[in-house]
């Protein structure tokens, strides 16, 4: 292993000037999360006492191992969304320990519209329940959902992604021998019934919890029957009646000890013969310094191994290929123990980048070593002398290594993902297990800038064919209003609030995010390994 030395002198202007708007950004972005967690309106935190109920957090506190650390997924979904009425769209989930066995939890929360289900919300089940498949967690949902939000239906209910595939995943989560319980604190309407029915063992709070397909008001439209909450679909009538709850609680706490206990019964997930882990060792070099390194304007390029020696166990990486290929990092290293393979961009991506990586990838694959990605890429060179060196082909062979690897892929973007670089670099569209972001980091088809650029020459073209020409007032107005739009849509901010990430994450606890994401994929099986055909 070399051991990556630090050349970065943290007592410059410049750096501390880079370190200042970097943790005023974290501030900020920690800002938004504790609000979308806590802050709630006295009356619907009162009702919600009225009613005998828990907030989501006190439910997971009681739910969660103490002082055992939750990565909690997605937290601003939904943020500047759905005029600010859905924070977290909803819902909260996450991967966390339950007597001691890793789980993934989802958990309505129900000073939210009452637990209502809004398409964001949907989103993040679906995801949660990605997650549960991929790496073989069981299921733990705490229920309290007031269904669907209807003035949104039409986005919730029919499509592949929409509210019905969550009872697909149920089904086929049962086949692959996935454990699923379910907690109901609340009501489970319609076809929100179906979660407890097809989970393998349901808890129902007495008082709180009701399972039904229609709720009092339609039962008396649709048949004329008056009946209540409790005879329809209450928690003594499912557990001595129908069967379709398995065990009585008197209150929430006591539902959560009792799931505590069904978890602690579930057979243990031993780590996969591949998974790697050994005594973690710290970084050399301090990841808090890793403020001062990346700078927030993408223009200004650093060098990426000052990353890699705040992140990587003792500042250590066997370095694949150093010499070829410069432009991307590529190398085995671990991360608090684990055994990675490391890929890393320190620049635009060439012909002999891709077919590095493409190497690297495949010995990677082979020996079931976990592949992580650290983006930070504008895309693959352009121009004459690459096209006609095939660099078209030699990106499709990166591109169908990253797709067909069948090891768990993890991606941290911290800072441009821009154009085919985001999916030579596993980009959310290539299936890696989990995939984070920095508060500074951008993703797009390109920068800002550039885009402005292109759109202003095209339309300078046009305005020639048509015998004219771009005013400059109008070329300056073409340019400020689609960087100002790049800039909006390209941040990290607008990405996780549309669940195009896993969460932003503060750079410091990139080490701890990794490793409890690596911990996470370390049970589930491989598939067989298969490239298919490559252009050579």
């Amino acid at each position: 292993m070399t051991i990556l030395h630090s050349k970065t002198d943290t007592s410059t202007p410049a750096f501390q000037s880079r370190r200042e708007e970097m943790a005023a950004l974290v501030a900020e972005h920690r800002g938004r999360e504790q609000a979308a967690r806590t802050e709630r309106s006295e009356r619907t935190l009162a009702h919600l006492a009225g009613l005998g109920k828990l907030s989501v957090r006190r439910r997971l506190a009681l739910l969660l191992d103490p002082k055992a650390p939750f990565l909690e997924l997605s937290p601003l979904a939904a943020h500047g969304l759905y005029g600010g009425d859905a924070p977290q769209a909803g819902m909260v989930t996450g991967i966390g320990r339950v007597a001691g066995r890793r789980a993934v939890v989802v958990a309505n929360d129900p000073s939210v519209k009452g637990g209502t289900l809004y398409p964001l919300g949907v989103k993040k089940w679906l995801r949660a329940q990605e997650v549960a498949m991929e790496n073989r967690l069981p299921v733990i949902a705490l229920v309290d959902s007031g269904g669907a939000f209807l003035p949104l239906q039409s986005e919730l209910f029919a499509d592949r992604e929409h509210g019905g595939r969550a009872f697909y995943n149920q089904a086929r989560m049962a086949r692959m021998g996935i454990p699923q319980i379910a907690v109901v604190c609340g009501h489970c309407t319609a076809g929100g019934a179906y979660l407890p029915a097809m989970s393998d063992q349901v808890i129902m709070v007495k008082g709180t919890g009701a399972i039904f397909l229609a709720g009092p008001p339609l039962v008396k439209a649709a048949t004329g029957q008056e009946v209540g909450v409790e005879e329809l679909g209450g928690a003594a009538m499912h557990t001595a009646t129908s069967g379709v709850a398995d065990y009585l609680a008197d209150d929430e706490p006591a539902a959560l000890s009792l799931a505590r206990e069904l978890t602690a019964n579930l057979p243990p997930t031993p780590l996969r013969a591949g998974a790697d882990r050994t005594k973690p060792a710290a970084p050399l070099h301090d990841p808090s310094e890793l403020y001062g390194i990346v700078p927030l304007d993408l223009r200004r390029p650093f060098e990426v191994r000052e990353l890699l020696a705040r992140v990587l166990d003792g500042s250590e990486l066997s370095e694949f290929k150093p010499r070829y290929g410069r432009t991307l990092v590529c190398g085995f290293a671990r991360i608090d123990g684990w055994r990675v393979g490391v890929l890393a961009n320190d620049g635009v991506l060439f012909s002999e980048s891709a077919l590095k990586a493409t190497q690297f990838i495949q010995l990677c694959d082979a020996r079931e070593i976990p592949l992580v990605f650290f983006h930070n890429v504008s895309g693959f060179m352009v121009g004459k002398e690459v096209e006609q060196g095939g660099i078209a082909k030699n990106g499709a062979k990166m591109v169908n290594a990253v797709a067909n690897a069948r090891v768990p892929k993890l991606t941290v973007i911290t800072g441009g993902s821009f154009g085919a670089g985001n999916y030579a670099m596993c980009g959310r569209a290539f299936g890696g297990r989990f995939l984070f972001t920095w508060p500074g980091s951008r993703i797009s088809v390109m920068g800002g800038q550039a885009a402005a650029s292109v759109l202003a020459t095209v339309a300078d073209d046009k305005a020639r064919r048509m015998g004219g020409t771009l005013d400059d007032a109008v070329r300056e107005r073409i340019q400020a209003e689609i960087t100002a739009a790049y800039d909006a849509e390209s941040s990290a901010l607008y990405a996780t609030a549309r669940l195009w990430d896993d969460g932003i994450i503060d750079p410091i606890d990139t080490r701890a995010v990794l490793s409890l994401a690596l911990e996470a994929t370390s049970s589930a099986p491989l598939e067989e390994t298969g490239y298919g055909w490559m252009r050579m």
